[in-house]
């Protein structure tokens, strides 16, 4: 009888050194009282869609009237657009289409960018607002309340350096900011400038470039880029006219760029 006791009581002694040895456990790193730190949520968006199959026929039809004027063979193939190379479908992705008609050639160009962070305290979203934040401030829009003596002001001749001619493929931010709004016909008091815009996605702003292509041609190139959570869409526009004297017009192109955008807002809100 008097063994029992003994054992109980070598029981207790071992049972109070291993509580003693816990605190040198993993348990040991958290310091009384401090919250445990929760990684920074993921985006919205997983995916992104295939681009080339992102703009129905109809409205590349009234965006590049040319293809209408191809043989019906190359038709199909114009409407197909050209996937734009990249090395991660996951987080990038682009498509262009052509169109060469007698009076003018016209673009349509389509970058879809999915932002991830690598940081675990960063959201994609705080991530991608950043991303989009520096592709504003590279288009350098002019600041300012618009005024009708402004539409005067904009007014200004294209570059004489064939080397301004914007590149019609996808790239990290707009190419610069607008020339002008040479040629636009009925454009009235109506801020046809670079500028921010509202109701379109998180944030968006357009931008309007009017350059010279080669010795003497006039190329126009508008883009609107818009934030949709962790994902940013750049819609590029551009016309070439085929006689020297004619400009693009502004206003037009500004407004099919948009129309195409908010379209495309539709899209990921599927």
């Amino acid at each position: 009888m008097a063994y029992v006791p003994g054992v109980a009581l070598l029981a207790v002694l071992t049972a109070g050194c291993t509580g003693g040895t816990g605190t040198e456990g993993p348990a040991a790193n958290n310091k009384p009282g401090s919250p445990s730190i929760a990684a920074a949520p993921s985006g919205k968006y997983r995916t992104l869609p295939e681009p080339c199959r992102s703009i129905a026929r109809s409205t590349l039809e009234d965006l590049l009237p040319g293809i209408a004027e191809l043989p019906e063979n190359q038709q199909e193939k114009a409407y197909r657009g050209t996937a734009a190379v990249t090395y991660d479908t996951d987080r990038r992705v682009g498509c262009q289409w052509k169109s060469e008609a007698a009076a003018s050639s016209r673009s349509v160009v389509l970058d879809f960018e999915r932002v991830v962070s690598y940081d675990t305290s960063v959201s994609d979203e705080d991530r991608a607002r950043e991303v989009y934040g520096k592709k504003e401030t590279a288009a350098h829009l002019p600041s300012g309340t618009f005024t009708p003596d402004d539409a005067e002001k904009v007014t200004a001749s294209p570059s004489d350096s064939p080397s301004d001619s914007p590149s019609d493929s996808p790239s990290d931010s707009p190419s610069g900011s607008a020339q002008g709004t040479d040629g636009d016909a009925g454009a009235g008091s109506e801020d046809l400038r670079p500028r921010t815009l509202d109701g379109l996605g998180d944030a968006a702003f357009l931008d309007d470039l009017l350059t010279r292509a080669g010795s003497s041609a006039q190329h126009r190139a508008v883009s609107v880029v818009f934030r949709t959570s962790n994902v940013i869409v750049t819609v590029r526009y551009s016309e070439q006219p085929a006689l020297a004297s004619q400009v693009p017009d502004s206003k037009e192109l500004q407004e099919k760029a948009q129309a195409l955008a908010r379209k495309l807002v539709d899209k990921f809100s599927e």
